[in-house]
């Protein structure tokens, strides 16, 4: 799973979009049930309605955690493969060359952190919100799928 990182570059961008990161549990979730706002969400990165943005650490998390589940969910290697691989077609993708940790309580978010800094996103789509309430002063909101859809118009 080749991810071009020119430092400084993202690609497939339209700054138009709202650009977003989706955390690792909302990627799995998707992965888990054909039903649910995360799974929707995930079905909608052709959209329009949003960019993902990426970064190699993150991807490899996607990888490594979708891996594990393994025979609890209905997927083989080779469909989680493809999928990574369409996301990261999709998304942008960036170099972080900075860390800005410890910013948060969890540090395995901080990651999450770096990239919406780094690719300029105002939200981070994940369910546990409550681990990022230290992102308002880099104007980035946590928000839930359902919350998430719910303001690009995609449910009630």
């Amino acid at each position: 799973m080749g991810i071009d990182t020119t430092p400084g570059i993202a690609y497939n961008t339209n700054m138009g979009l709202f650009q977003v990161v989706l955390d690792t549990n909302v990627f799995v979730t998707a992965l888990r049930s054909k039903h649910g706002a995360s799974y929707k969400l995930l079905s909608l990165i052709s959209s329009q309605k949003f960019q993902v943005n990426l970064s190699v650490p993150l991807v490899v998390e996607y990888e490594a955690v979708a891996k594990r589940q393994i025979g609890e969910i209905e997927l083989t290697v080779q469909e989680i493969d493809d999928i990574i691989d369409y996301v990261v077609f999709m998304a942008n993708r960036w170099q972080i060359y900075y860390l800005w940790r410890p910013q948060l309580n969890d540090p395995n978010d901080d990651m999450l952190l770096e990239l919406a800094v780094t690719a300029n996103c105002k939200y981070i789509i994940m369910y546990n919100v409550d681990n990022f309430k230290g992102t308002k002063p880099f104007g980035i909101e946590a928000m839930t799928p359902k919350d998430f859809l719910r303001l690009i118009g995609e449910l009630p």
